[in-house]
């Protein structure tokens, strides 16, 4: 991926080699298997995530201690909204070995509330709502208007740029070098990317991660020096963690990029691929296109429902803090609770025909963003590019469908589930 004097990354190539360590067994039908499961086994003993092949959050740990996966929609929910029975610290010693210290995902109870609580108020509404006409603006001029004359595309080379940009402007990164961040978001996929379960790639997939978790958090850094030293203004979340306070006392520059690079990974990537997949369902789906066109207040619920559909994380796991019981199915404590979002999402008792994707299903929770005290931080800001992306591209693109000539994009994966293309055309 890259050569050992240099630091410098690939986007492109980056983001495919997370893709491939998380695609799992080429004819894996992800969402025949949890069907089956739910019906005959709604919880299972043992480690059935090792089926699909992918790597998961505990890293090396995984397959060491005793292991549960839930399959049903009630069950999943009571372990993602119970952070006290059910931590999160585990992830410390897997995925967060490489983010070499803060990372959000790995804490628990009053340690999570208290940074969760520095961190959010840059993600509410309130305060993206302030960024909307410059992210629609981005998104128009920057990347859609220039390519309207070429009459066709790959949606997925603007999915996979878009949120990164926008992401990391809302983040405080200065936004009049597109090169930087391309390079921050390539660091930071391979950051993920170090997670690698294969013997034989293993040892240079973390040789890479480690020279990337040092290089994103030395630009990192270099931004928050430079942001201080201007004043420590600003909406972004450079600016407020800057001012904050945390137990008791401001952060220091080291703390500051440490909070940052632990989001940067989930920055663009998830957006992508629900965009990939939201765009997918929408050309696919007979008679959606032309209602949405028509009808644009519809494109929330078909975010709500794509993120139901087709969830690009498609498990999360968990450790047992106590000995707890689940359909009289003893769990040790320190057992690892495999949820299986892509089947509760899925789940017969839980939604009507479920197999059948539909924008006009009564609103429920879904977990395509996570549920509970670890719900996904950034969701709101998602949703907003996400929501000006698709206006956008049916403004600007006449009569936008599927090119004829291409293959028709797939959704695929075990786990962070995606199309790799969407090939379009226009008048």
């Amino acid at each position: 991926m890259m050569g050992n004097d240099s630091a410098a990354l690939d986007l492109e190539t980056a983001y495919s080699a997370v893709s491939e360590t998380y695609r799992g067994a080429a004819d894996l039908d992800i969402h025949a298997m949890c069907r089956q499961m739910r019906h005959d086994s709604p919880i299972y003993e043992g480690d059935f995530v090792a089926r699909f092949g992918v790597p998961t959050n505990a890293g090396l740990q995984a397959g060491t201690r005793p292991t549960f996966a839930l399959f049903k929609y009630q069950d999943v929910l009571a372990v993602l909204r119970d952070g006290t029975r059910f931590t999160n610290g585990f992830i410390a010693e897997g995925l967060g070995a490489f983010f070499d210290g803060l990372i959000i995902l790995a804490m628990d109870g009053e340690q999570h509330r208290r940074v969760r609580a520095l961190l959010q108020p840059a993600f509410m509404p309130e305060t993206v709502n302030k960024w909307r006409d410059k992210i629609d603006e981005v998104i128009r001029k920057d990347f859609l208007e220039p390519m309207v004359v070429k009459k066709k595309a790959d949606l997925m080379e603007f999915g996979l740029e878009f949120p990164i940009r926008e992401m990391y402007a809302l983040m405080g990164f200065p936004s009049d070098d597109p090169s930087k961040y391309r390079q921050y978001a390539a660091w930071a996929l391979a950051m993920v990317g170090g997670n690698q379960i294969d013997p034989a790639k293993a040892p240079e997939a973390r040789r890479v991660a480690g020279v990337a978790v040092k290089s994103l958090y030395d630009a990192i850094k270099a931004v928050v020096v430079q942001r201080r030293a201007d004043g420590s203004t600003g909406d972004d979340l450079i600016g407020r963690l800057l001012r904050a306070e945390y137990e008791g006392k401001t952060l220091d520059d080291h703390e500051v990029a440490t909070f940052v690079r632990s989001l940067l990974p989930a920055a663009g990537e998830t957006t992508t691929r629900t965009f990939s997949s939201i765009m997918t369902l929408l050309f696919s789906t007979p008679g959606l296109l032309q209602r949405i066109k028509a009808d644009r207040s519809l494109i929330p619920k078909l975010i709500d429902e794509a993120v139901r559909y087709e969830p690009v994380a498609t498990f999360k796991v968990r450790e047992a803090s106590e000995d707890v019981e689940i359909r009289g199915v003893k769990i040790p404590k320190g057992a690892f609770v495999q949820c299986l979002v892509v089947s509760a999402n899925r789940d017969e008792d839980a939604f009507d025909n479920p197999d059948v994707f539909d924008i006009d299903r009564k609103t429920k929770p879904s977990f395509g963003f996570g549920f509970g005290p670890h719900m996904c931080i950034g969701q709101f800001v998602a949703k907003v590019e996400l929501n000006c992306a698709i206006n956008a591209i049916l403004d600007l693109f006449p009569n936008v469908r599927l090119d004829p000539d291409q293959p028709a994009p797939v959704i695929s994966g075990a786990q962070l589930r995606g199309a790799r293309s969407i090939p379009v055309i226009w008048d």
